[in-house]
């Protein structure tokens, strides 16, 4: 079976998206899934990650870059070595991103407890619309309990946008580990390693893997 493809996207800086990919890719691989990272965002984040998580371990895992344009071979040639391509994609929404969302199974799009996260979503979803891919909001860098992270959760089933179950949490775990080329599965289990397996879980079952 060829792999599947999983762009993350989101039109704003700072909502979380390059980390999300790390982790997710992370979690894949230990689940025991081929996995592969492309990164696509000329500000490197997931490739440093990555060699920075080389340096020390054993990857378990292949990583790419690519152009926005080039994404289509990259992806074509990732499918037939790896069940899972997590694609990073650059903090904006236009042309360049297109490509990328024509090669996916699923777009990734991480919504911090912000409006202003939840407004740079609109257009991603257009494009995607555009392009017929099936999306998936999911919470991220989540302060649950707070005014506004109500607010932005009445907002996203306004939208009526297919969003994940599982939230992941504002914690400063996710920056730390991040740092040294790890995931959070890879520290001790705590809070955060159940929001992630649940999220890689449902993932899962949406891209039929």
């Amino acid at each position: 079976m060829a792999g599947k493809v999983i762009t993350v996207a989101q039109q704003k800086g700072g909502a979380g998206k390059t980390t999300l990919a790390a982790n997710l890719a992370v979690a894949f691989a230990r689940a025991g899934h081929r996995t592969a990272l492309i990164d696509t965002d000329p500000q490197g984040s997931l490739g440093r990650w990555f060699m920075t998580r080389r340096e020390s371990i054993e990857p378990g895992m292949e990583f790419s870059t690519a152009s926005a344009w080039g994404v289509g071979y990259e992806c074509d040639k990732l499918r037939k070595q790896a069940d899972i391509i997590l694609v990073d994609t650059p903090p904006k929404v236009d042309s360049d991103l297109r490509p990328a969302l024509r090669e996916s199974d699923l777009l990734l799009i991480p919504v911090a407890t912000s409006k202003v996260d939840l407004w740079a979503t609109e257009s991603i979803l257009d494009m995607a619309q555009r392009v017929d891919r099936p999306v998936m909001l999911v919470l991220n860098r989540f302060k649950a309990r707070t005014t506004v992270s109500e607010e932005v959760m009445a907002e996203i089933d306004r939208l009526g946008a297919p969003r994940a179950n599982a939230v992941i949490g504002n914690r400063i775990v996710y920056a730390r580990t991040m740092g040294d080329g790890r995931g959070v599965l890879e520290e001790a289990r705590g809070a955060w390693s159940s929001e992630l397996e649940a999220l890689t879980q449902e993932i899962a079952g949406e891209i039929g893997l």
